[in-house]
């Protein structure tokens, strides 16, 4: 089975870098029955990034504006998932390599039962050569 290369949508949220934030938000977005292909979150600075790729943008749109959050302009990533096996990461970095395409982030994990799952970005003006390359849907 080979990996599936998706171009989503992502938002970023900058919150204050203390205990409960990330928490405070995710709930709020299950109460409103979002469900999130992807989630990160990291220090910037003296706060906080979180990264979110819904499933369904509109409802993630909405649901921010009843609990009154707010998140930068919709940005384009994409999120990668596959059959886990050594070095799956490296093969898709490295079809963005041969292109020479700099990836600006990337997080990867193991998602059990034999499968792996990454999110990855590049710079806003390298996104359509890069989803040519991945063979993006």
């Amino acid at each position: 089975m080979s990996d599936v290369i998706r171009k989503v949508s992502y938002f970023a949220m900058d919150v204050a870098d203390k205990p409960g934030e990330a928490a405070r938000v995710l709930t709020a977005l299950s109460g409103a029955g979002v469900n999130l292909l992807a989630f990160s979150g990291f220090p910037r600075g003296r706060r906080a990034q979180l990264d979110f790729i819904p499933e369904d943008g509109e409802l993630f749109r909405k649901a921010l504006s009843a609990a009154k959050l707010k998140v930068q302009p919709k940005k384009t990533g994409f999120l990668v998932q596959g059959e886990d096996r050594p070095g799956a990461v490296a093969e898709v970095l490295q079809k963005l390599v041969d292109a020479n395409i700099n990836v600006t982030a990337v997080d990867g994990v193991s998602a059990g039962a034999g499968r792996w799952g990454a999110i990855l970005w590049v710079k806003p003006q390298a996104v359509n050569k890069a989803a040519k390359v991945l063979q993006a849907v």
